[in-house]
Formats: C-alpha cells, sequence, structure tokens
C-alpha cells in the first residue's frame, strides 16, 4: 500500500530581517493511505504550519516530504498545485464560500479543472448537496444558511471531488455541538468512503473520536 504523506526531519523556519523562527523542528511522520488521524496541539505548537506543508500548500525548509509515494520536497509552485487539484480536498474552520455564488454554484466550483461542462458540474454538485440533505438549498446564497449548513456545503464541495487526501482544519471550530456532531459524521462518510483524512483540532475530545492522535509541542511531535 502506498503511504499518503511521509515527512521525513522535516524543519519550517520563518524569517524576517530581524529573525528567525522555527515553526516545525526536525519532525518525521508517516501517515498511510486511508488512515484517520487527527493532530493536536495548542496555538503555536505547529498545527498550522504543518498542514499547510501536508496539504502543499508549502515546502519544508529542511528534510523531505513524501506525497502519495512521489517526493515533492522541491517540487515547484505548478506541480504542487496539479497535485492539490487532483488529489486534496479541504474543509476550513470558516469555510470560505464565495458569497455572491449560490450554494450549489461553490460546490460546483469544486469541480473546477477536473469535470468539463458546467452543466456536467452541476448535476455532480446537485448529487453532492442530495447525499448531505441539502437539495432544499441548493439555490440560496451563504449568507442565508445556519453556520452548520454552510460547513455542510463547505464539505460537500470537497465530496465532490472525491479526494484521495481530506485536510479538516478545525472543521467544527465555530459550530454548536449538534452541527459539529454532523459534521464530524460527514468526514467520517467520507473516510469510509476511500479517503484518507487528517484532522487538525485543538478539541482534545474531538480528536480523541479519531483513530490515530498526534499531539504537537512547540514545531515538535511528542505523541504519536
Amino acid at each position: 500500500m502506498t503511504t499518503a504523506l511521509k515527512l521525513t526531519n522535516v524543519g519550517k523556519i520563518f524569517r524576517t530581517r530581524s529573525m528567525e523562527t522555527a515553526a516545525l523542528r526536525d519532525l518525521s511522520l508517516t501517515i498511510e493511505t486511508g488512515e484517520f488521524v487527527a493532530i493536536t496541539g495548542a496555538s503555536g505548537s505547529g498545527k498550522s504550519t504543518l498542514v499547510t506543508l501536508m496539504g502543499l500548500l508549502d515546502t519544508p525548509s529542511t528534510g523531505q516530504l513524501e506525497f502519495f509515494g512521489s517526493d515533492v520536497t522541491c517540487a515547484g509552485a505548478g506541480a504542487l498545485a496539479d497535485l492539490r487539484l487532483s488529489k486534496i480536498g479541504f474543509v476550513f474552520q470558516s469555510f470560505h464560500l464565495i458569497p455572491d455564488l449560490t450554494v450549489v454554484a461553490n460546490v460546483a466550483l469544486g469541480l473546477e479543472g477536473l469535470v468539463s461542462g458546467r452543466r456536467e458540474r452541476f448535476r455532480q454538485a446537485h448529487q453532492a448537496l442530495e447525499r448531505l440533505e441539502l437539495a432544499p438549498r441548493a439555490d440560496h446564497y451563504p449568507a442565508q444558511l445556519s453556520g452548520g449548513q454552510q460547513q455542510r456545503v463547505a464539505i460537500a464541495r470537497a465530496m465532490v471531488r472525491r479526494p484521495a487526501l481530506l485536510i479538516c482544519d478545525e472543521p467544527t471550530g465555530n459550530l454548536d455541538v449538534e452541527s459539529a456532531n454532523i459534521v464530524f459524521e460527514l468526514i467520517k462518510d467520507m473516510h469510509a468512503a476511500g479517503a484518507t483524512v487528517i484532522l487538525v483540532t485543538h478539541d482534545t475530545d474531538l480528536a480523541r473520536k479519531a483513530p490515530r492522535q498526534v499531539q504537537l509541542e512547540h514545531g515538535e511531535i511528542v505523541n504519536a
């Protein structure tokens, strides 16, 4: 089985004219294809930096990063963008929905570059919304939805891509308990359908629901 992500002795350093900050320090982590992993840690622990590397939004300063069997440590921006498009779905705390697009248009946007033809993209988007019981809201705009509904739309946008890797960055952080439970169950459904899932959260109770937990402190793994 191909390893989904392998980080070997990875460091990430941010530099300004006057100072240098090590966000990650000699970090090694392997996530197998099909795993469901929760990554936890306090603010400043390096979670956000780690998720940008795993999501191919940035590259390490030191060490090696492998993505589904390919070394992407020194990959260019274009190559990383192609891999994100074809392999990764993202769900963020702040939803990242486009306010002047309808719900179905936001979901269809997730298929740009993957599916040819506007009609087919919208057909698949409607199917995703039906699975999440959001079809009646298809022609609404994000501002007309509750926070929980907006996050479900964001999950539909990720789901419609059928990603090999789903990265969820604090996906329940802005939600009430009931909505958070619904969202977590949807993430579990995507995992059951075959996606490798990385859940980044400061919520230790939520993290315990994942089969595996990885804890960061000061840019280092203290529990995996």
